[in-house]
């Protein structure tokens, strides 16, 4: 799983880093919430934490501008402070939960396998959408000028971009978060499942595409009128 932390002490995001590593997660670190913003929009994460004090932009600030922009990511809080207040303003901005340093570092592992396990269903609306096209999730329809039914693999693997729409997503990240359950087939499927949502685009004639070549990264996008 990937994890995107943004803490500005660069002494405590190294430990962090190297407690999460070592406990299996994949992690990108940044130390402004300016590159938090960016961090977050160029790539997908299974959670995200965020320290509240930081330069260029705050952690609640941060978080306000990704979930202004559609990502429903799970995001913890970490605060140097222990005032109510706080934790509402970061709770009001749409983060899932805090932490008040210091913190146990087995409290924040559990905290984010509490996130992960929930972020397939709690975090994720029943109905999505891109540019004119609608995914809904609970029917596994997609729907433009048309519709048509999906799979199951094919309705997650439609949910995932367009809770990630416009970022590159590797097909080895594509993979692990569609198929992480099955040992039984290889990154190769995700190429084929592409294939497979390309074609029920076109039919209901879509104003989004997915990009990209096999076995590289994929990215759904809006058509510029007249494609």
């Amino acid at each position: 799983m990937k994890l995107l932390l943004a803490e500005d002490e660069k002494a405590m995001s190294m430990a962090l880093v190297a407690v999460l590593e070592h406990s299996g997660y994949e992690v990108d670190a940044v130390y402004d919430g300016l590159s938090a913003v960016e961090k977050g929009r160029s790539g997908a994460y299974d959670c995200m934490i965020f320290d509240i004090m930081m330069p260029k932009l705050d952690g609640v600030s941060a978080l306000k501008e990704l979930r202004g922009s559609g990502d429903t990511t799970p995001v913890i809080m970490l605060t140097a402070k222990a005032e109510v207040d706080d934790r509402i303003t970061g709770l009001d901005a749409g983060a899932d939960d805090y932490l008040t340093k210091p913190f146990a570092m087995g409290e924040l592992l559990a905290r984010i396998r509490s996130m992960t396990r929930r972020s397939g269903s709690a975090f994720t609306p029943s109905a999505l959408s891109a540019g004119a096209v609608e995914l809904d999730v609970e029917e596994q329809e997609l729907s433009c000028k048309s519709s048509v039914r999906l799979g199951n693999k094919e309705t997650r693997l439609m949910k995932f971009f367009m809770l990630n729409a416009g970022k590159e997503l590797p097909t080895e990240t594509i993979f692990t978060h569609v198929w992480k359950d099955e040992d039984d087939v290889t990154e190769e499927i995700v190429w084929i499942y592409v294939s497979y949502l390309r074609e029920k685009l076109e039919a209901i004639q879509a104003d989004i595409q997915i990009a990209g070549e096999k076995g590289k990264a994929f990215s759904l996008i809006v058509r510029n009128e007249g494609e």
